[in-house]
């Protein structure tokens, strides 16, 4: 939802999308209009952010507001709400917090679907409407993403849901506070295989295979190895697990270098278009709902730079309410899809985004949230994730799962960004679910770790 759009006007909605019809976002629609009003501290841009934002918490339904300024007229429903809300108190209160201590931002991303609401906010406009100048940069594999942003080459990341976690428990790496504000993606994964396996679609079958993952610090690593040990593979013995950039994955399946992969999209679906794989099982047939990649930045970003990490979220949360609803994904893919970043043909991240795709064996499936977005960072997730780093032996000794979880996956700066947006955020930051029919109880990640069979610890 944007925060800029005029509130005493009844003919637009408070509501992300073009009103007119004509453009793929409300961000190139006023983009000319509101340039020169998209300047860290303009007088105007505060103005209308915090008129939005009452007029959001009096009328709930817009189709309310609306009919109120058109009945009353605009200047009326201005004076009326001033009577009894101390705008003027409001804005200047709001200019003097709202000014940016860094305008133009770098981040890193990996060129995969679960980096939407990173790319898409650069040429959708949710970045410029929240006064920010983004540098969004194409990088190579996760492990430079890490280095190159604990350099503070780049002020924030598009990082794999465990990474800010590993980096702060000092796993991989020097130990330095990292925090999840908001989760980039969930679903959105898949186990593919190469197109000569594909009369072996029973994981019993696949002793001696070689498969990829994007990083060891990975929910593909995590998921592979927790589907392979549910059907009695051991993956660190049956078979060889190693770390490839998401790029080179395809390549390496058509050499024959791997026999498979655990990869997010578009690469499985990248596979099938160039007929040398197909895809085994989405990640969401084991965990519907489960977290991939996040919106990651420094402790020490974040508490230095507290306006412009406070506005980065802003736009990263605004996109992904727009990318979260399926009539939006057509527009999407055609904004990321290009060469600067994910360099891949529009009808492959077409098929990602909209879930109707032929895997690589015939059919052509229809799986409406094979990747969807919500950005809400779960702390039970968080938890869960520790439990796999160790169970097989990523981390040792006694965790503090739940003061870990809190202090990395940043449930409250969330919710207050998914208010602003329009979403209605969870009342609480945890919850139980289940992988592969086994429920996790994040009160009890120790007992959940014990009750496997296959396990390194």
């Amino acid at each position: 939802m944007s925060a800029f759009k005029n509130p005493y006007d009844s003919s637009i909605k408070l509501a992300n999308g073009c009103g007119c019809g004509r453009h793929s976002s409300e961000a190139e629609h006023d983009a000319a209009k509101e340039a020169s009003q998209l300047e860290s501290g303009s007088e105007a841009l505060h103005s209308r952010v915090v008129e939005s934002a009452v007029m959001r918490a009096l009328f709930p339904n817009d189709e309310m507001r609306r009919r109120f300024v058109r009945a009353v007229g605009a200047g009326t429903a201005m004076s009326a709400v001033s009577t009894f809300f101390p705008l003027g108190a409001a804005k200047e209160a709001f200019a003097q917090s709202g000014k940016l201590e860094k305008q133009s931002v770098k981040i890193g991303f990996i060129p995969i679907t679960c980096a939407t609401p990173i790319i898409m906010s650069l040429p959708m406009g949710f970045y410029s409407r929240q006064g920010l100048n983004v540098d969004v940069i194409k990088t190579a594999g996760w492990a430079v993403i890490r280095d190159k942003t604990l350099n503070k080459e780049y002020d924030a990341a598009h990082m794999l849901s465990p990474m800010p976690i590993a980096i702060t428990l000092g796993v991989g790496s020097n130990p330095i506070p990292y925090t999840v504000p908001a989760i980039e993606n969930i679903n959105g994964q898949a186990i593919t295989l190469s197109i000569k396996h594909k009369d072996k679609r029973d994981p019993k079958q696949w002793k001696g295979f070689k498969f990829a993952v994007p990083f060891d610090y990975s929910m593909h690593n995590y998921l592979l190895r927790y589907y392979l040990a549910e059907h009695g593979i051991d993956p660190d013995k049956d078979v060889q697990i190693r770390s490839v950039p998401p790029p080179e994955m395809v390549a390496n399946l058509r050499a024959d270098n791997i026999d498979g992969f655990l990869a997010p999209d578009p690469v499985n679906q990248r596979a099938v278009y160039d007929g040398v794989g197909f895809i085994h099982t989405l990640t969401k047939e084991l965990w519907d709902g489960h977290p991939c990649c996040a919106f990651a930045a420094s402790k020490e970003f974040v508490s230095t730079n507290p306006n412009t990490y406070r506005a980065l979220l802003r736009a990263i949360v605004d996109a992904t309410a727009f990318a979260a609803k399926p009539e939006n994904r057509k527009q999407i893919a055609e904004a990321i899809a290009p060469v600067n970043f994910l360099n891949q043909p529009v009808t492959v991240v077409e098929q990602v985004l909209s879930g109707t795709y032929a895997d690589g064996l015939g059919n052509i499936m229809k799986v409406p949230n094979r990747i969807d977005f919500d950005p809400f960072p779960w702390q039970s997730f968080a938890i869960w994730i520790m439990s796999q780093m160790k169970r097989w032996g990523q981390i040792k000794g006694n965790v503090d799962y739940a003061k870990v979880a809190r202090e990395v996956f940043l449930a409250t700066d969330a919710t207050r960004a998914m208010k602003e947006a329009g979403m209605k955020p969870p009342a609480s930051a945890s919850k139980k679910f289940s992988v592969m029919g086994k429920e996790f109880d994040p009160a009890k990640p120790d007992a959940y770790i014990e009750s496997f069979a296959i396990k390194r610890t």
